[in-house]
């Protein structure tokens, strides 16, 4: 009887200890959790210098834009990035993954209204195509191939996106070459569709006369998924900058370490800022942008806050 009693006892005693574990564990969880939505909300400015521009030509400050996921009702997101146009950008460039919901086009053009008073470009993603799912975010962790042939249900109106940037002056650089002038230089444009769903056709550079090559420019390359065989052919084709989005630079980062995944074939470590590519025996500064938002369905941000980039482009040495 005494046996049978001091087993009882243990094995209250374990129970109790399990329980006080688990209840830990969830609270841990819940503040992860709550962290993680409350750094969704940190917004900053990263600033970064390239020198790719023709010598004796002044800076051209460049604000790249991506994965702004908008949501109606996000008035804090929306009011951040409509206070970005006092840094007065001589160009945007948007990288694509737009919306996350089918009512955000108004949204979304009321926070960029005062940007798109600026010249600009743009290429899609995904998420300005089509509307995010509720998945397993252990899905996230595993090889993705993007959304081949999503439902018709799951279309987003990126036409009237497209409509009001055009609108603006901004240009859609969809597997297209386009030379517009800024400050005195041409500007050499190529950019694809989204490569994570398989849309992506490189066009090459903007065709002008036998010795327009000759003449003062520069080649900057948009895709919104960092695919490798998009840098390899921006690379190879000999661009002076890229501009990527996708990644959110990881959303869900190890202090120290850095990005788990990359949601591409992008290595992880490139998952967020600027580094050089080299395709070839050609090496191309690469800028990937965290993004500005995330999924409606994934909210949270750790140890990766959002972001936008100023870029300023200066002359050679």
């Amino acid at each position: 009887m005494v046996e049978q009693n001091n087993f009882a006892s243990a094995l209250r005693h374990a129970s109790g200890t399990a329980a006080l574990a688990a209840t830990g564990a969830l609270a841990i969880g819940g503040a992860l959790v709550g962290y993680g939505m409350l750094e969704a909300q940190k917004f900053g400015l990263r600033h970064e210098s390239l020198k790719v521009l023709p010598r004796g030509y002044g800076d051209i400050k460049v604000l790249h834009l991506s994965d702004i996921h908008m949501v109606p009702g996000q008035e804090a997101k929306t009011q951040w990035l409509r206070g970005l146009a006092d840094l007065k950008p001589d160009f945007v460039i948007n990288t694509g993954d737009n919306l996350s919901h089918r009512k955000a086009v108004p949204a979304l053009i009321k926070a960029l209204e005062p940007l798109m008073a600026f010249p600009g470009a743009f290429v899609p993603g995904s998420n300005c195509y089509y509307a995010p799912k509720l998945k397993n975010p252990f899905r996230y962790l595993a090889s993705s191939t993007g959304t081949p042939n999503p439902a018709p249900r799951d279309q987003l109106p990126f036409e009237e996106m497209h409509r009001a940037f055009g609108g603006a002056g901004w240009i859609n650089m969809s597997n297209r070459a386009h030379s517009t002038v800024l400050n005195g230089l041409r500007l050499d444009l190529t950019g694809v569709d989204d490569p994570h769903i398989d849309r992506d056709l490189f066009a090459g550079w903007p065709r002008g006369s036998s010795s327009s090559s000759q003449a003062p420019h520069v080649r900057i390359a948009l895709t919104h998924a960092p695919y490798q065989r998009v840098l390899d052919q921006f690379t190879e084709a000999k661009a002076d900058v890229i501009f990527a989005g996708h990644t959110h630079g990881g959303q869900v980062c190890i202090p120290g370490y850095g990005a788990l995944v990359s949601n591409c074939d992008l290595p992880t470590w490139r998952a967020r800022g600027l580094s050089d590519w080299e395709y070839n025996g050609n090496t191309v500064p690469l800028n990937v942008s965290a993004g500005v938002g995330t999924s409606r369905f994934a909210p949270i941000r750790f140890a990766c806050p959002p972001e936008a980039i100023m870029v300023t482009l200066a002359a050679r040495d």
